[in-house]
């Protein structure tokens, strides 16, 4: 990582030279936080994530996260604009600085209009899906998955165009299971590394002899899909009321009574397509675009289906 200095008593801090003037918290997770911070040379906001690491197995998983966004430079995954690893005594903290969208995250959206009574039209949940998918191919495409794929780790822009951030728990896309011992190392990674309710049926309960491949990121688009047609995931209430996930998700996904009429039969053919329970009978992801071209040509000059 780049060399950095400690926050100064000013309430500045300096990444590669550049000074940022702290102005306050956006929010916070386990073991890192996020403020937002304004760069002295250019006058832009940034959004400055902090990872606190107690030790070098954390330091190894920042920088492998700094390495995910340097894969990319695509117009539907967040750029990193610079980073940097800071010594805090006995820690360490690693300084990832973003770009900062006022927007906030596509579940931001969602809770404004379901709190509002509004759903979301459907040519606006295609144009988001839209680039959603097309960041998720570009990820594909490189041979890695992103496996924590949920609206709160997707950001928007001012045109409502959406930004795939959160790349922590990105890995290679295939997964090949040998034994019993692997298949319980890579359930409790997910476990660690996947949110409950969007979390594939097949990550709960690892076949001893398998392949976990990026269809796993597939459930997940459709648990996102759900979201932004009904105002909240399919299965987040069952985490919320405490019941089990891992057995729900073994069950064909229902849409809510009385919502039908909301959306296109062929929306609803694409959710249905997205979240089935068995990985080798899913799509990838060129699969979903084309599904969704059929429903609503993709904007002049973006070629979806090729990356």
């Amino acid at each position: 990582m780049g060399h950095a200095l400690c926050t100064c008593s000013r309430g500045t801090i300096t990444i590669n030279n550049k000074r940022y003037l702290l102005i306050h918290r956006l929010g916070e997770g386990g073991f890192s936080y996020v403020d937002l911070v304004e760069g002295l040379h250019d006058g832009h906001f940034y959004a400055l994530k902090r990872i606190i690491c107690h030790d070098k197995d954390d330091r190894q998983e920042a920088m492998h996260e700094v390495e995910m966004h340097l894969l990319f430079d695509h117009p539907n995954i967040l750029p990193l604009c610079a980073h940097a690893m800071v010594e805090r005594g006995s820690k360490h903290e690693a300084w990832l600085l973003l770009p900062y969208y006022k927007r906030g995250t596509l579940w931001q959206e969602v809770e404004v209009l379901r709190d509002n009574g509004v759903f979301m039209p459907e040519e606006r949940i295609l144009a988001i899906l839209h680039g959603i998918c097309r960041g998720l191919q570009a990820i594909h495409n490189r041979g890695y998955a992103h496996r924590d794929l949920k609206p709160t780790n997707v950001l928007l822009e001012d045109d409502d165009q959406p930004l795939l951030m959160d790349l922590g728990s990105m890995n290679q896309a295939r997964i090949d299971v040998r034994n019993s011992r692997e298949a319980m190392a890579v359930q409790d990674w997910a476990a660690q590394r996947c949110t409950i309710s969007y979390r594939a049926p097949e990550l709960f309960t690892v076949e001893r002899e398998c392949i976990i491949d990026e269809r796993t990121d597939i459930w997940s688009l459709g648990c996102v899909l759900y979201c932004m047609m009904f105002g909240e995931g399919p299965y987040d209430m069952i985490f919320q009321k405490g019941d089990s996930v891992a057995l729900a998700v073994q069950n064909h996904v229902t849409v809510p009574q009385n919502t039908s009429f909301r959306y296109s039969p062929a929306l609803e053919r694409l959710l249905s397509s997205t979240m089935v329970v068995n990985p080798q009978e899913r799509p990838y992801i060129a699969n979903v675009i084309n599904q969704l071209e059929e429903i609503q040509p993709a904007p002049p000059g973006q070629d979806t289906t090729h990356i």
